[in-house]
């Protein structure tokens, strides 16, 4: 039985408390979501823990995830990991930076490895579930990377990959909007203006990824079917909006692909 779902009984279940409440792509959580975003910057802890425990909702409702083994792919300091583990599951974190996993308060997230994205250091068929958040965008070939994942995940298994794609409104990262005049402009501006150069640097470790070119990535693999393709942080009713071309890839901000593997 899912998390969120209520037991099948007889008995009156009224008062049953769940234990995590059901997934709803609704108007109010997106405007939770995006109101919450603008604390990024000065408070990650809101931010993000608000971002991992409703991406861990929203992942509920494709994979049954009490007892699965899930790999946090790009998982930085384990605030996906650890919402997931509320969800029962048994969580590997995944990191290239070591720094960025000690981040939060200085210590690894429990289950942490250190590995790329481009070459997980996990065995074949291995996970129950593969997982990504925003990290496809800041390596050089994204979709070795998103084959990685399918690589590692188990026949069976899903894969939930998620990205800031680059003509979103956010697609520059702190650069934005100005990533819309070209990614080395939008570089060299934040640095006249701040004195140093941004984090998410284009050409070394942020990329142009397409709404696009995932779905021609995703709907070509044989071994995968795709479960979902959608605007993450919108409300159901905007999902559509990712059968549009051209209008996508500004508007859908972030996609999230869910793939179960065949």
């Amino acid at each position: 039985m899912l998390p969120g779902t209520r037991p099948d009984s007889c008995e009156d279940t009224a008062d049953v408390e769940l234990p995590h409440p059901p997934f709803r792509a609704t108007s109010r959580r997106s405007v939770r979501l995006f109101a919450a975003f603008r604390k990024e910057q000065t408070d990650p802890d809101f931010f993000y823990g608000l971002l991992a425990r409703d991406t861990a909702a929203q992942l509920a409702g494709y994979a049954d995830l009490p007892g699965a083994l899930v790999a946090d792919v790009g998982g930085g300091p384990g605030y996906f990991t650890e919402a997931l583990r509320a969800y029962g599951a048994r969580t590997l974190c995944v990191d290239c930076d070591a720094g960025e996993m000690m981040a939060r308060d200085g210590a690894v997230p429990e289950g942490a490895i250190l590995g790329s994205a481009l070459d997980i250091p996990l065995r074949d068929g291995s996970v129950d579930v593969c997982f990504s958040s925003n990290v496809l965008e800041h390596v050089p070939d994204p979709w070795r990377m998103a084959g990685e994942m399918l690589r590692v995940t188990r026949p069976g298994g899903v894969v939930y990959l998620s990205f800031t794609n680059w003509l979103s409104p956010w697609g520059g990262h702190e650069t934005s909007p100005w990533h819309y005049l070209g990614g080395h402009r939008a570089a060299r501006r934040y640095e006249r203006r701040y004195g140093r150069r941004p984090k998410n640097v284009y050409g070394e470790s942020l990329y142009p990824v397409s709404v696009a070119g995932a779905l021609r990535w995703a709907r070509s693999r044989t071994d995968a079917a795709v479960l979902a393709a959608r605007p993450r942080y919108h409300p159901e009713w905007a999902t559509g909006v990712v059968r549009l071309p051209g209008v996508r890839e500004i508007v859908t901000w972030n996609l999230l692909i869910v793939l179960r593997r065949r």
